[in-house]
């Protein structure tokens, strides 16, 4: 097997420890938090429309500025006198009235950027708008609290940089047993091999070596871990559904990882919005609703909360090509039945003050988010993984 094969097949991202004595016996489970609650997260990327998701029908303005692709009042699905869900969210809205979800608007941060790699890499390592960082804010807390890479999963084939961190790295995998049958190729021996003990001596040990040790370490412990488990469910038959029944598997099996990342990508909806959001919103809709209500049945959701965020929202001012421009502020969703505040957190998007680009301002830090879930839910202390000082909302 290439090595560039073997690293993409077994999604070798995974954590690198400079302890030697890693190396003599890697015990997973003496170094995992001790706190069994599971946040999971999902990215909705692109920069999804929260006006057209959260919509505003009694409001004057959002129709002057949406003729052709605002949504009418007879088709949402209303949940007060003045704002509706999109007609797509038929399954999310279902979990709404059973009082598991609260929407907090306006998200976001100072001086905010409208691309989408630098609003990403900002959400994902809670950086400032002027600020680089190399780790994302979850391998802080692994390298903090978990200290393993097990404590995080993302689904998918490669490792976002939420996930890394300077020592450590969350782990990469879509299915426990390619992942485990991946690391029983002769390209692991042929590695391991090269080392003798006088290189496991020396301080400075080879970052392929180390991440070889890991992934077999830690595809062994997944797949033993969740083979006897499979969930009775029928998930959609997507790329999204998939990753949530995934999650809800290893959830399930009892694996003691914490955090857990997938995403939902297409947002993008510079042209032909309607259609294209309302296919995406119906899947994200559809498997939402499927994974929650399958975790409430087998008791998990106790000890689950879902945070659901997209890098920017949209203008309010539609194109020409009947679509929106990337924009700032936007609406953020948390899912659990531990929710203190249930419904609409906050008042909806100020159509009326808008900043000098037309984009909606931001009223709440999405830091301030990442402070509360740490604090209130994963119960550590927040200001060391986010690199500084942010209020809780007390929101679990």
């Amino acid at each position: 097997m290439k090595r560039r094969d073997f690293i993409k097949n077994s999604s070798l991202a995974s954590s690198v420890f400079l302890v030697p004595n890693f190396l003599k016996a890697f015990e997973i489970q003496a170094s995992l938090a001790i706190n069994n609650k599971k946040l999971i997260i999902i990215q909705l990327s692109g920069g999804n429309d929260g006006l057209n998701t959260l919509v505003q029908y009694k409001n004057d303005l959002y129709y002057k500025n949406r003729a052709v692709i605002a949504q009418q009042q007879s088709n949402l699905l209303g949940i007060n006198d003045e704002l509706g869900f999109h007609e797509s969210l038929k399954g999310f809205k279902a979990l709404y009235d059973d009082g598991l979800v609260s929407v907090i608007n306006d998200v976001g941060y100072p001086n905010p950027s409208r691309s989408h790699f630098r609003a990403t890499d900002i959400w994902q390592t809670a950086s400032a708008a002027n600020e680089y960082l190399k780790t994302g804010w979850v391998g802080r807390y692994l390298e903090q609290e978990a200290k393993t890479s097990i404590g995080a999963i993302e689904v998918d084939d490669s490792l976002s940089l939420l996930m890394k961190g300077e020592t450590i790295n969350g782990i990469a995998t879509k299915d426990a047993q390619l992942f485990y049958k991946s690391t029983q190729d002769p390209y692991f021996a042929q590695i391991l091999n090269n080392y003798t003990d006088t290189h496991l001596s020396e301080h400075n040990l080879g970052y392929l070596y180390k991440t070889v040790i890991d992934a077999k370490s830690s595809a062994k412990y997944i797949f033993e871990k969740t083979k006897v488990y499979q969930s009775k469910v029928e998930y959609p038959k997507n790329t999204f559904g998939n990753q949530l029944k995934t999650i809800s598997e290893f959830i399930n099996s009892g694996l003691e990882t914490q955090l857990y990342y997938a995403s939902l990508g297409g947002f993008d909806t510079h042209a032909n919005q309607l259609n294209s959001q309302k296919r995406l919103l119906d899947v994200f809709s559809t498997g939402i609703n499927t994974f929650i209500n399958d975790l409430k049945n087998t008791g998990a959701l106790k000890e689950t909360i879902v945070l659901v965020f997209s890098e920017f929202g949209r203008r309010l001012n539609e194109n020409a090509a009947k679509g929106t421009d990337h924009g700032a502020a936007n609406l953020v969703f948390l899912i659990g039945d531990q929710l203190k505040i249930k419904g609409i957190y906050n008042q909806p998007a100020n159509l009326v003050d808008l900043d000098e680009n037309g984009d909606i301002k931001y009223k709440v830090d999405f830091r301030d988010i990442y402070a509360s879930l740490l604090k209130e839910w994963l119960a550590t202390e927040p200001s060391k993984i986010l690199n500084g000082k942010y209020k809780t909302l007390d929101i679990v």
